[in-house]
């Protein structure tokens, strides 16, 4: 049988400010892949990691679509100490630097809208 899905395109993150949280990823080193309204007031936003891969689409918050969410999304980085601390230089609310024996450094921050992300270094 053939495998019917080959790969993750892109993770959804419901946002209040499209633009500004487009810079704030774009100061972390993503760039924008797409920025184009799809269809009247309906703006669609990827953005890729430095190391390619499955992007991050940032939505337009509505009733169905709150902010505010644990996303679920682990970031991989190859020093979790310097991600802390550039995370941390923009004013994020991050979390402690776990650094547990035998399991790779890592930490939480969460965006302007409440939404929380993972980090964790690739080890």
């Amino acid at each position: 049988m053939t495998d019917l899905f080959a790969t993750i395109r892109s993770v959804a993150v419901p946002v209040t400010d499209q633009d500004r949280t487009k810079s704030l990823l774009e100061a972390l080193g993503f760039t924008t892949s797409m920025d184009t309204e799809l269809q009247p007031g309906f703006r669609w936003v990827e953005l890729t990691p430095p190391g390619g891969g499955t992007t991050l689409a940032l939505v337009t918050t509505g009733d169905q679509l709150p902010t505010g969410i644990d996303t679920g999304i682990r970031l991989v980085t190859g020093d979790a100490r310097a991600a802390h601390a550039a995370v941390s230089a923009k004013g994020l609310d991050v979390g402690e630097l776990l650094d547990w024996e035998g399991v790779p450094l890592m930490f939480s921050f969460v965006d302007p809208d409440g939404n929380r992300f993972y980090v964790s270094e690739d080890g």
